[in-house]
């Protein structure tokens, strides 16, 4: 009898059929793992998250058109036509009251080098809705306007007489007693107040807890009133707020759509004092800027100015005039390519961009630490 080996009986493989393929214990967990991981990436994209975004925003030429419509118009006085570039910058806010962002958003912008996140009540106040945000931004876009256009005209040297009005009274001041939201005040110890500047100088020039004589306008009356003044800060107060009028001597419109707040104020000043004045006043240089503006002509601090600085480059600008107020915030977020002069008014303001046309523009001052 032959030998036909005497070893264990030797099985060939056989290939299970297709779908009958056990996993083992490594397997099932990339599959559980990869299951959790797109369920975690779905979840991520759609859940809300307590945060704002703040993004680059468009950046527009107040010296050009929007839509066809000039973006300023002046009417009733000479003008002379501006073809050079003074840029707006703008921030674009994801998030807040009617426009929550996602987790996803959110991750995005902590590893986005040109956004910022920001927890959502240091962007608006609590419970404030989609409505009164618009409302808020319309109304300081209108207010940013007007004060524009007040700087910009005195700037080019026309006279903006102004009426200096109480618009609220602190309710444990001693003016309380005597002064009315809407009370015009014309004097001060029988000197004439022009402006509210004028007013407020003097008040501190008075120690705290002196007694002042206000001519008053009310509704129709003609009144004098005598108010205690207190301290605040280490400055002599009345403890009222303004709301100054001006009287225009011609027409300023703007054709702004879809931007509000106040932030645009110094470019349109600019844009106005250029529209007013022969000549050009950029020589063909791109500068971009940002910054509030009040009737006197100073440049107040902005929000975003980090996102406004390379929207600024993205769209060409090589110089960004920046207020002063913002300038920790400046240092470190500089684009290359992208030079930044410090400003305090719209003074400074009109003379940084005569430098810059003329060639003058690196010895003008920028922000440092």
């Amino acid at each position: 009898m032959s030998d036909v080996g005497t070893g264990p009986l030797l099985r060939a493989p056989v290939e299970e059929p297709l779908g009958t393929h056990r996993l083992g214990s490594r397997g099932r967990t990339v599959v559980v793992t990869g299951v959790l991981c797109l369920l975690l990436a779905t979840l991520v994209s759609v859940l809300p998250a307590p945060y704002a975004v703040y993004a680059p925003g468009p950046v527009t030429n107040v010296l050009g058109a929007v839509g066809g419509r000039q973006l300023i118009t002046i009417s009733g006085r000479a003008s002379y036509p501006a073809k050079g570039t003074l840029d707006m910058t703008t921030v674009e806010v994801f998030g807040g009251p009617g426009h929550k962002v996602t987790l996803r958003e959110v991750l995005q912008g902590w590893v986005s080098r040109s956004r910022a996140v920001l927890p959502v009540e240091q962007v608006f106040p609590p419970g404030q809705t989609e409505q009164q945000v618009q409302s808020e931004n319309t109304q300081e876009m209108t207010d940013s306007q007007t004060s524009a256009s007040v700087a910009g005209l005195r700037e080019a040297g026309v006279t903006v007489p102004e009426t200096v009005a109480v618009a609220d009274v602190a309710a444990g001041a001693p003016a309380a007693s005597v002064l009315k939201a809407g009370d015009v005040i014309r004097s001060v110890d029988g000197t004439a107040v022009s402006s509210s500047d004028a007013l407020r100088a003097a008040i501190t020039a008075k120690p705290a807890g002196s007694t002042l004589r206000l001519g008053l306008r009310r509704g129709g009356d003609d009144l004098e009133v005598s108010a205690s003044t207190t301290a605040q800060d280490g400055r002599t107060v009345l403890g009222i707020g303004l709301a100054p009028r001006y009287d225009l001597p011609f027409d300023v419109r703007f054709g702004t759509r879809d931007v509000g707040g106040p932030s645009a104020g110094m470019m349109f000043a600019l844009g106005i004092y250029d529209l007013l004045t022969p000549g050009e006043l950029t020589e063909g240089q791109q500068i971009a800027g940002t910054g509030t503006i009040d009737g006197a002509g100073r440049v107040g601090p902005i929000g975003g100015i980090a996102q406004k600085l390379v929207g600024a480059r993205e769209a060409g600008a090589r110089w960004f005039l920046a207020p002063a107020d913002n300038c920790d915030e400046v240092v470190g977020n500089v684009p290359d390519g992208l030079r930044v002069v410090r400003t305090s008014s719209l003074h400074e303001s009109r003379t940084a961009v005569e430098a810059i046309a003329a060639g003058r523009g690196a010895s003008l001052p920028t922000c440092t630490r």
